[in-house]
């Protein structure tokens, strides 16, 4: 079997190289890091439809012809990549495959894998560090030590930067996936109770102590930090507005490691302007606006970071781990543990 493996520049392919060293001594595997090409603009329908890529699919296709699977982690694949070569498999090592046109790979009955939870450790204990930071009032000691001021003076120049221990308060986590549900773990561990919302996830699985399942309005109420940890959905887009925001507990923490598009921006400006909620932290933001300042980095006790929630080693190695799992499966026949379109390994062999 030949497999092509195609980094980029987010995921080079020394992030799978270990993985799929014992994938060498059976098939052909071939490694290819895919340059970057920022000029280059999506035209065709299928490539109207990928998001959050890295190369071109022309680049991708030069390199594929006469390969049975195809391993990519940002590499587009559009429906003329699907149709170069006799694909049996293709599996993009991240959890949404965003950057492949999953429609135009089931029509062909190409089965699509994916590798959910590959940076679930590193968002929850980023998750935990930011909650811990806003609580403490890091970011605002830190600029004003930055700025030039006072420190090193005595034991007592804390006393204008007094926060909050996690310890004793409530954490509302909308969202129980494989992030949330390891935020509670860590939250847990921290003194903290949990409060959950999600209406995808049964019941009979929130059962450890100290986490209880709600509704979103108990949790926003009762909570002194609310954390998101939902996929993006035509239906959620925007589900934290101002009506929301306003109904959260005042002087609560919000933090956002999930999707820019859950929250209105300027929405939560106003919440943290007004003084009604406590402080942010954001991994990831909405695009700046052309010829203008963010207004968000200007509020008080905000943090916003660029998109390092998944951004460590052991992720990268953690998802060239579960591809090569996977490319073992189909190997061997085996079934797929995850896939993006259900296309079984007996629906592809018996077209």
């Amino acid at each position: 079997m030949k497999i092509l493996v195609v980094g980029d520049s987010y995921c080079p392919t020394s992030a799978f190289g270990e993985p799929f060293l014992r994938l060498r001594s059976n098939h052909d595997v071939t490694f290819y890091d895919l340059p970057d090409e920022p000029d280059w603009r999506p035209a065709s329908p299928s490539e109207l439809r990928l998001r959050e890529f890295l190369g071109s699919p022309g680049r991708v296709i030069s390199q594929l012809r006469g390969h049975d699977v195809l391993v990519v982690q940002g590499a587009p694949v559009s429906d003329a990549v699907l149709d170069a070569a006799p694909l049996g498999l293709v599996c993009v090592a991240r959890g949404g495959p965003v950057n492949v046109d999953v429609a135009a790979a089931t029509e062909r009955g190409i089965p699509v894998a994916i590798t959910p939870g590959k940076n679930a450790v590193a968002v929850a204990e980023l998750t935990l560090g930011l909650m811990v930071m806003l609580g403490r009032r890091v970011a605002g000691s830190m600029r004003h030590v930055d700025a030039g001021g006072d420190y090193a003076v005595d034991n007592y120049e804390g006393a204008r930067w007094f926060g909050h221990d996690l310890d004793g308060h409530v954490l509302g986590l909308v969202g129980y996936g494989q992030v949330g549900s390891r935020v509670a773990t860590r939250a847990l561990a921290f003194g903290m109770s949990v409060l959950v919302y999600d209406p995808f996830v049964d019941a009979a699985s929130i059962t450890a102590p100290g986490v209880t399942r709600v509704d979103l309005d108990t949790l926003l109420a009762a909570s002194d930090y609310v954390s998101l940890h939902a996929r993006l959905t035509p239906e959620n887009r925007g589900m934290f507005g101002a009506v929301r925001l306003a109904a959260m507990k005042r002087g609560a923490m919000f933090i956002n490691a999930a999707r820019a598009e859950l929250v209105d921006e300027d929405a939560l400006c106003d919440a943290l302007e007004s003084g009604h909620l406590g402080g942010a932290a954001l991994d990831i933001a909405c695009p700046s606006p052309a010829g203008g300042p963010r207004r968000i980095l200007a509020t008080p006790n905000t943090m916003v970071l660029n998109h390092i929630g998944g951004s460590t080693l052991e992720t990268l190695r953690r998802g060239g781990e579960m591809a090569a799992a996977e490319v073992e499966r189909f190997a061997s026949g085996e079934p797929l543990r995850s896939t993006a379109n259900g296309v079984s390994l007996a629906e592809r062999r018996g077209r």
